[in-house]
């Protein structure tokens, strides 16, 4: 299960509501530094939250294959 804390959280809402966003414009929307905005959008990477293409980020539109048990609540 993907613990999200609260850089990862708010990188989502940023992307929700910003769509296709670059690494220095999630960190301006997000108020971290870059480094901890990158150390975010690695985690949610990784664990299939996000795409990438081109240096650019967007929410993934594929759903992680997860069970029931192991479910990552998306903030709204």
């Amino acid at each position: 299960m993907v613990k999200l804390n609260k850089t990862d959280e708010q990188v989502i809402a940023a992307l929700k509501e910003g769509g296709e966003l670059t690494l220095q414009e999630i960190s301006e929307k997000t108020g971290e530094s870059p480094k901890k905005a990158f150390k975010s959008l690695r985690k949610l990477f990784e664990n299939e939250l996000i795409e990438t293409n081109a240096r650019k980020y967007k929410l993934s539109t594929k759903t992680p294959a997860t069970s029931k048990e192991d479910e990552t609540e998306l903030p709204e």
